[in-house]
């Protein structure tokens, strides 16, 4: 099959020239997003490979329709950045890399957490300009500290192990509750207890209609004086103005988001030359209590290596004429 890939960087390219090479597809790299602009460059292609910051609404979809694309392969868990009403009006399949090394997110995760507690961000900086004071490095211990968790999948329950492991108390709000996370010690309670009594809550859930913007100006009020908030999972899950407005007040302590609403204009490109036009993430870096990374908590190696593995077999398979598991349209409620 020739797939067209688009958003690419050289730890793509390097991980699926290797895996390719044993199959029979034939991929052509596109460091360019697959946008109404770019879309030309599909001709001939039946299949597109995007990542979770290449939204595809109606009109581009139905576009590469018409210039033979077939399949659109997602290197994502998330596919909410894909128009999917659209893609089964115009016969598209969609397959998603559902999970991928969990344990990257959820290390990610903690390091946010270590990072902004303990300031090892600030105090390497002070060090290396031979400033040895400790004034306002001061943190808190983690062990005995109630952790929220929103959401516990894979990844939310991979941080969970992590956190118990710290010695934390864990507080857990999904629909689903996880066997895996009552044995550790989890508590599943509903979302307003857990916004309440939760020293850091961080979020693992995937984004959906009942899901956006789950932490706004209403639910930051009923959080404890002083609280953590950290977001690996997707964007939206916060209401950015709502978060910029607690931390302000000082009812947010500590802030720490390796997702934000707007990244698409943002994240996965090199603008340190260029003057920032998002106000609000302009505003969120002012924050001495705000770490931001930019989309990378995915990044490792094992979970580069999954995430080909997964989407070359979803493409094979297809090809093959054989269900794939991992297809994702409209009519399918996933959590």
């Amino acid at each position: 099959m020739n797939i067209a890939f688009f958003s690419t960087k050289s730890y793509d390219r390097n991980h699926f020239e290797a895996k390719v090479a044993q199959s029979n597809h034939n991929i052509t790299f596109f460091e360019d997003a697959l946008t109404l602009q770019t879309a030309k460059l599909v001709s001939g292609y039946k299949a597109v490979c995007i990542f979770v910051n290449n939204p595809m609404d109606e009109p581009l979809i139905a576009k590469i329709a018409e210039l033979g694309v077939d399949v659109i392969a997602l290197r994502s868990a998330g596919f909410n950045h894909v128009d999917l009403e659209a893609c089964s009006k115009h016969k598209i399949t969609v397959y998603r890399v559902p999970a991928y090394s969990p344990e990257a997110v959820a290390e990610h995760t903690v390091a946010l957490i270590l990072t902004l507690n303990r300031k090892t961000h600030k105090a390497y900086n002070r060090v290396r300009e031979n400033n040895y004071s400790l004034e306002g490095l001061t943190g808190f211990n983690l062990h005995g500290k109630t952790v929220g968790v929103i959401g516990t999948g894979t990844i939310g329950t991979a941080f969970c192990k992590i956190m118990a492991g710290f010695g934390c108390d864990i507080l857990a709000f999904d629909p689903y509750e996880n066997e895996e996370v009552k044995q550790m010690g989890g508590t599943y309670v509903d979302f307003d207890e857990l916004v309440e009594k939760s020293d850091i809550i961080s979020l693992h859930c995937p984004l959906m209609p009942q899901t956006r913007h789950i932490i706004d100006g209403k639910s930051i009020e009923k959080m404890k004086e002083g609280v953590m908030i950290i977001n690996t999972s997707r964007g939206a899950l916060i209401d950015t103005s709502a978060v910029i407005d607690g931390l302000k007040r000082k009812k947010i302590g500590f802030l720490g988001i390796d997702v934000y609403e707007q990244e698409d204009d943002l994240f996965f490109k090199d603008l340190s030359g260029e003057v920032i036009q998002d106000d609000e993430i302009a505003r969120l870096m002012n924050f001495p209590n705000v770490l931001i990374t930019g989309h990378q908590a995915f990044l490792t190696d094992e979970a580069l290596q999954q995430i080909t593995e997964t989407t070359i077999q979803n493409l094979t398979r297809h090809e093959e004429g054989k269900d794939v598991e991992n297809e994702v349209t409209a009519a399918k409620n996933i959590s």
